[in-house]
């Protein structure tokens, strides 16, 4: 019970770090160009984690670093980051940030589907339940308006930087056992040393310092701190889980682009956050209810005729509980044990757990 609790609490203080993301970025680039600023904001998480993580080497153990079976995955991970945050990049700058803020949403159902279909991660009734509102919430989110009837190009690129993360959530997932401090530094300056490369290549320049500067913290709360937390979640919770407890995310940034930056909370965006609300919901209950199968051995002892009878009766059955209960009981019938075959058997047992 603790380490679940523990892991929702890593998943949504991720959730709560990268909201800042969208809205100061919008800000941000008004004066940083896209892939510049892409690359700037990994280095930030690279250079504040990477401090972090002098201090903390004495602590780790060898066997904690990535290892040679673990680079394919680092290097998936930081590909994907590369080409993920320029798509929201230019995703934020031709469209508003609160819609890119709740399209994020998207991630969740680009890492389930991945995940059970690349990686055999058990993906839930519930969680699909939560998948297919979060999806309806984004296809709302992503038309301009009823008359219309057309996608925004800044929606399909925000969509298309969901999906990368999507993918990048599952590698990351099969190396988030090792060092979290260690995953994050590689990730910050690996993405945002390409990153950078690209912007140069492609004509960009660096802005003034001040805005450098901002970037860097903004890199280091927004991606390092939320990455770090992602990853802790992760190890407990899978891919498919710990993505969906992120969908506090863009609430939080809508809310964030709304009080800070004046954009309005349209009536599809209410009907959006409504959605997205319930499928978040789905998602808390199916962490908290815990199925899963049971093998018993029950002792029933019985007199007939003036003998006394033992029998060893073993059975599997399958049930739900939540997580906060910890022990419990249930009962079984011994008729319901050995049928009809011992007429005279009218005794219960108990299973506890």
């Amino acid at each position: 019970m603790k380490t679940q609790v523990t892991a929702i609490a890593y998943a949504l203080l991720a959730a709560l770090f990268y909201a800042l993301n969208v809205p100061c970025s919008k800000w941000l680039l008004a004066y940083v160009p896209p892939v510049c600023l892409a690359g700037v904001l990994y280095v930030g998480a690279g250079l504040g984690v990477g401090a972090m993580y002098i201090f903390s080497r004495k602590n780790e153990k060898p066997c904690d670093r990535l290892s040679r079976a673990d680079w394919p995955y680092a290097a998936g991970m930081v590909a994907l980051d590369v080409v993920a945050p320029i798509l929201l990049m230019f995703g934020v700058k031709l469209g508003t940030s609160a819609n890119a803020s709740l399209l994020g949403n998207f991630e969740i159902v680009a890492t389930a589907l991945i995940a059970m279909l690349l990686f055999r991660e058990r993906v839930s009734l519930r969680l699909w339940v939560a998948v297919a509102l979060i999806t309806i919430a984004s296809v709302i989110l992503s038309f301009e308006g009823v008359d219309g009837l057309k996608f925004s190009v800044g929606s399909i690129l925000v969509l298309g930087a969901t999906v990368c993360w999507g993918l990048e959530n599952n590698c990351t997932r099969r190396i988030s056992g090792k060092s979290t401090y260690q995953i994050v530094t590689v990730k910050g300056f690996c993405s945002g040393a390409a990153s950078l490369a690209l912007s140069f290549a492609v004509g960009e320049k660096l802005p003034p310092a001040r805005f450098v500067a901002s970037a860097l913290v903004l890199g280091f709360v927004a991606y390092g701190l939320s990455i770090f937390t992602y990853v802790r979640a992760q190890r407990d919770l899978g891919a498919a889980k710990t993505s969906a407890y992120y969908a506090v995310a863009p609430f939080a940034g809508a809310l964030l682009s709304f009080a800070f930056l004046g954009e309005t909370l349209s009536p599809f965006y209410l009907a959006a956050l409504a959605m997205m609300v319930s499928g978040t919901a789905f998602v808390v209950y199916d962490t908290l209810h815990h199925s899963h199968s049971h093998a018993h051995t029950h002792r029933i002892v019985h007199t007939h005729g003036g003998r006394t009878h033992v029998h060893l009766i073993e059975h599997t059955h399958e049930h739900g509980h939540f997580l906060s209960e910890g022990r419990h009981s249930h009962r079984h019938s011994a008729r319901e044990l050995l049928g009809n075959r011992h007429p005279y058997l009218e005794e219960t047992t108990n299973g506890i757990h």
